[in-house]
This record gives C-alpha cells, sequence and structure tokens, in this order.
C-alpha cells in the first residue's frame, strides 16, 4: 500500500474544498477502497474521513424517503419504513456480502463500488479500467463472470452492487453537492456504460460528494422480489440478479419495474421489456415475454453463454414471486 495523508473532515464543505485535489479520495466504511488500495488498483495520495458528516438519517420526505450517504448497508435494510415501503431494497441489501460487511458499508459507498475483475484486481494484467488504452484482458480470458449486455471491446466487467440494482427499478435519485452546488442523479443515469472510457465509471464529478439517495412514493410495496443467483449461498457476487417489481390491479399488471444485476457494466435496466408488463395479464406467458425481451441484444463470450438462459430463467421466477405477493415475507 502506498504511503498518503489522511484528513477527517469536521463538514461537508470542507470535504468537498479537500477532495477535488488530485489523488484525494473520500473514505467512510472502506470495504472495498482499503482492498483496492491493498492491491495496488488504486493509489490515492489522500484519503478523507468523512464519518462526521452527520449523513446518517433516514427520513420520509414528500412520501418518499430519504437515506442519507453514510447510513449503514445493515441499517438500512432492517429500517421500518425500509422494509414496509421498499422491501425491494431490504431484500437486495441482505442478499449483499456479509454481516459484517454490511455493518461497516454505506450507501454511498455501496454507489460508489468498483468491479470485482479478476483482471482488474490483477496488476500484471492488461485493464482498461486501470490504465486506459491496455486492453482488456477479460474478453480472451477467463469471462465466467462478465458482462452480456452492454459491453464493449474496451470493457466488459460487471457492476458489483445488489443495492444499485434496486435503486434502479425503483427509480431512485442520489443526491450530491460539489463546489457549484448541489445537483440530483437518476440512479438509472448514475453508473455509466463502459464505452471507450470504461475507467470512467459514474456521472459523480471529482469535487462532489454523495449526500443522501431520494426514494419515491412507490406502489410496488406488495408485489416486488429481488433474486441473487450465485454460486455459494452467502457472501458472493452476483452471477445474476433480478429486481421485479409489480403494482397489480388483480390478475392484471397496471405498471411493472425489472432492473438486472450482473449482467452489465451497471445495474441495467430493462426498460423496453417493462413495456410489455403493462396492461398484461401476470402469467407464465407474459412473464416469458418479458424474459426473451429482455435479453435479446445479449452478446456473450467463450465462458459466460449459459447467463442468458440462467437470467431468462431468473426473471420469470422473479417475477412470479412478485405477482404472488408472496416474495416480502
Amino acid at each position: 500500500m502506498n504511503p498518503f495523508t489522511y484528513i477527517r473532515a469536521d463538514n461537508q464543505d470542507t470535504a468537498i474544498k479537500n477532495v477535488a485535489r488530485k489523488q484525494t479520495k473520500f473514505i467512510a466504511g472502506g470495504t472495498n477502497l482499503l482492498d483496492l488500495m491493498k492491491e495496488g488498483v488504486e493509489q490515492p495520495q489522500q484519503l478523507i474521513d468523512i464519518n462526521r458528516l452527520e449523513l446518517e438519517k433516514i427520513e420520509g420526505i414528500n412520501n418518499g424517503l430519504s437515506i442519507g450517504a453514510l447510513v449503514k448497508n445493515s441499517d438500512m435494510a432492517n429500517h421500518p419504513m425500509v422494509r414496509q415501503r421498499y422491501p425491494l431494497l431490504s431484500q437486495a441489501l441482505l442478499a449483499g456480502a456479509s454481516p459484517q460487511l454490511r455493518n461497516m458499508a454505506t450507501t454511498g459507498g455501496n454507489l460508489m463500488q468498483r468491479t470485482r475483475c479478476y483482471y482488474f484486481y490483477n496488476m500484471a494484467m492488461p485493464c482498461n479500467k486501470r490504465v486506459p488504452g491496455s486492453g482488456c484482458a477479460a474478453i480472451e480470458g477467463f469471462n465466467r463472470i462478465h458482462a452480456i449486455l452492454g459491453a464493449t471491446d474496451a470493457c466488459i466487467a460487471t457492476h458489483p452492487s445488489d443495492m444499485c440494482v434496486a435503486l434502479s427499478a425503483l427509480d431512485a435519485v442520489v443526491k450530491v453537492k460539489g463546489l457549484k452546488g448541489e445537483r440530483f442523479i437518476k440512479a438509472t443515469d448514475f453508473h455509466r456504460l463502459p464505452g471507450d472510457t470504461p475507467q470512467i465509471e459514474t456521472e459523480l464529478q471529482p469535487d462532489e460528494l454523495i449526500t443522501a439517495v431520494l426514494l419515491p412514493e412507490s406502489p410496488f410495496a406488495r408485489n416486488s422480489h429481488y433474486l441473487k443467483v450465485r454460486d455459494r449461498q452467502s457472501y458472493a457476487f452476483a452471477l445474476v440478479s433480478v429486481a421485479a417489481a409489480l403494482e397489480m390491479d388483480n390478475n392484471t399488471i397496471s405498471q411493472g419495474r425489472l432492473a438486472l444485476g450482473g449482467v452489465a457494466h451497471k445495474p441495467w435496466r430493462a426498460v423496453e421489456a417493462e413495456k410489455i408488463l403493462t396492461g398484461a395479464k401476470a402469467d407464465e406467458k407474459t412473464f416469458q415475454a418479458v424474459a426473451e425481451a429482455a435479453l435479446k441484444d445479449a452478446k456473450t463470450y467463450e465462458h459466460n453463454a449459459f447467463k442468458v438462459e440462467m437470467v431468462k430463467r431468473a426473471i420469470v421466477q422473479a417475477l412470479n414471486t412478485a405477482a404472488q405477493g408472496t416474495g416480502n415475507s
């Protein structure tokens, strides 16, 4: 690990002013950043501790919810308002990491966590995310966990977060503050597809601090489900995951939301597939059509072709569970 200086910020303005300097990173729980520093992937010259910025509140606003950037994942998952109004988010959080990590990981840190691609962590291998222009070793390498949607020749890594998949499905908004003031970024726009610049992973600017996640009023509390498929039952990243949310009128779907994890460089919102749900019957035929539409543009690599059928089956299962209203028990 490289030497670095450490500053503990007492207010947001001080934190923002300092992070605008080159080679500077915020640190809160440190559950991802410290791993990256130990491996040499991240080499900040300065860390700014933001744990004193009083961003730990969860409170109702405008019939929705505001979740502070420093709220621990475990506190968010078990908060009564999250469990009652946004059970999809609670399920996604509880599916992620381990209890010990959830007790340290924060909302903002979860949004900013980086990929778990083998080659991204291996400093001996080329990786465009670490060294732009060096190449993507995963394309010709062991790419079992890699993307099947939205990838490019520059990068086929996947985003690792469970929380962010749920936020995408729930139309969340990320509130940030920088030297130019506050702005609001849709969760579906916060993370970027790789394009030719996979090293730029989010829309967050170098001088900006995440202060909260805002959730709008949701009609999906009763009929939603988060399904995660992984190699082992706990403490493993998703091979694929599905956040499914439905608004039901008897057996007819008024509207639906569908987001996928483990398939792209960002949480993948299946917008075109969602349109099939509107006004349709909640049955196997509808859900199969949605699954086919969601994967119609999939591109596979040598070791991950199995993901296409796995995602389709996961979509059907998640939608079935959501429609029955049993996913939140």
